[in-house]
């Protein structure tokens, strides 16, 4: 079933976009890009609804009977709580919204490691099941073997730098796709989290602990993982950005220790 539904068409579709590319030097990294911008557009209404989500989250927050709420039952955290979803139910807003996307990625990121696995063909059991992936209209012959080869690194191995010297931490060298992983990961998840004034908001925390558990979850994943998968995490993560801002209701402030404070208080 896994195979049938994830495995086989994101492969198929991968070899596919590279055999229409060409077969020459940083043709598969191409491929992984468009990749990734087809499945940005599948996604879209999720991302919609997490754009959508971000933004009655954010107008909560200046809204004048939730501030009451908010004043008046400052010492009963269980009541704040109770409003709170009451105040949700009513208006439609669904406090979660911003985290679906995310969880969507999980099935293409393992679906795109061993697709990524699978198409490189490193051993003969690769080989073997890249064969039994493929769909009859591809021509094996003209594809593989693929040129793992995008600008310096090696889309089958985790990327890393050489360094003059080695890391007992860092096998790989320095590992720059890395720290752009986690870096425009943070950045995304800080410009989509809603600001909040009530230090009892549920969904405000989550949010918050998800800004800085997932650029250290996929800088791992980018760190140990096939380079491929950080190129897809950079592109999948700058279209995310680029859509968001597209709304201008992207809050740069936020990626400023304090800014969020800083926001909120202007608004008042």
């Amino acid at each position: 079933m896994w195979d049938t539904i994830i495995i086989q068409p994101m492969t198929n579709l991968l070899l596919w976009i590279y055999d229409a590319l060409g077969h020459g030097p940083h043709m598969f990294g191409l491929a992984i890009i468009l990749f990734t911008i087809l499945i940005k557009v599948i996604t879209w209404p999720l991302n919609a609804a997490q754009v959508k989500g971000a933004q009655a989250m954010q107008e909560l927050q200046n809204d004048k009977e939730w501030q009451d709420i908010q004043k008046k039952y400052a010492k009963d955290k269980e009541k704040i709580a109770q409003e709170q979803m009451r105040i949700y139910k009513e208006r439609g807003i669904n406090p979660f919204a911003s985290c679906l996307p995310t969880l969507v990625q999980f099935p293409i990121i393992i679906g795109l490691y061993q697709s990524i696995t699978r198409a490189l063909s490193v051993t003969p059991f690769d080989m073997l099941s890249l064969a039994r992936t493929m769909y009859p209209f591809q021509v094996v012959e003209n594809i593989i073997p693929l040129n793992s080869k995008f600008l310096w690194m090696d889309l089958g191995r985790p990327e890393g730098i050489s360094l003059p010297f080695d890391v007992a931490f860092l096998p790989h060298g320095f590992p720059l796709l890395a720290l752009i992983v986690a870096l425009t990961t943070y950045v995304q998840s800080k410009l989509t989290m809603p600001t909040s004034t009530n230090p009892n908001d549920q969904s405000a925390m989550i949010s918050k602990q998800m800004s800085l558990m997932m650029p250290l979850m996929l800088g791992w994943f980018a760190l140990t993982f096939p380079s491929g998968i950080a190129v897809y995490f950079i592109t999948s993560n700058i279209l995310g950005i680029v859509q968001y801002a597209a709304t201008g209701r992207a809050n740069w402030s936020s990626l400023i220790p304090g800014g969020d404070k800083k926001t909120t208080s202007k608004k008042k």
